[in-house]
């Protein structure tokens, strides 16, 4: 039996209108935040590059083999838009952070401490933040967009619950379990890396 990614690339090479709805709908947003944490917040170029890699992703979607999740497939074509987004204007990606758990807090001040004027310190920053990126980028869509909005773009927790169509509490709640699932993912993730 085909997995639900492969079943969904079928349907998108088949043309069908209906599930290229669903395609966008799911996965723009998904995009669009992947890239934007990496063009310091440049909310025009995230919504270009996403747009690009959709495009570009959509002429190669037959040769999807659901080898990976979709997601991440996706995420390739979006690195080499960012690139080539980056070679186009002369800028650089960078990351932009920011969270008020203690652990967390301590994880980007020992980035922030790294010194640029030092190749190594440059060298594990970079790595670290490569960690955080792919730590973000395999936790599920509702607590990955909750994060962003809590910590990349400084929403209240009152702000984020409406965004969600929650309650505070459950919103709350919602982040509480975001920020540990982001934890284990990065655990996971420095672990493997190492």
């Amino acid at each position: 039996m085909p997995s639900p990614d492969l079943e969904l690339a079928r349907r998108l090479s088949a043309g069908d209108e209906e599930t290229f709805d669903r395609f966008f709908a799911e996965y723009f947003p998904r995009v669009y935040r992947f890239a934007r944490m990496r063009l310091c917040g440049d909310e025009d170029a995230a919504e270009e590059v996403a747009q690009t890699t959709l495009i570009r992703a959509l002429a190669k979607i037959a040769t999807y083999r659901g080898e990976a999740a979709l997601f991440t497939w996706l995420c390739v074509f979006c690195r080499h838009e960012i690139s080539a987004w980056c070679e186009r204007t002369g800028r650089m990606a960078s990351v932009s952070l920011a969270d008020d758990s203690a652990q967390t807090r301590a994880m980007l001040d020992a980035i922030t401490a790294l010194s640029c004027d030092d190749p190594e310190h440059e060298y594990q920053r970079r790595e670290l933040s490569r960690l955080v990126h792919a730590a973000l980028d395999h936790l599920p869509a509702r607590y990955a967009d909750a994060l962003a909005w809590k910590y990349l773009e400084g929403l209240s927790v009152e702000d984020v619950a409406s965004r969600l169509g929650l309650g505070y509490k459950a919103s709350e709640s919602l982040l509480t379990r975001a920020r540990e699932a982001f934890r284990e993912a990065f655990a996971v993730v420095a672990a493997a890396g190492s």
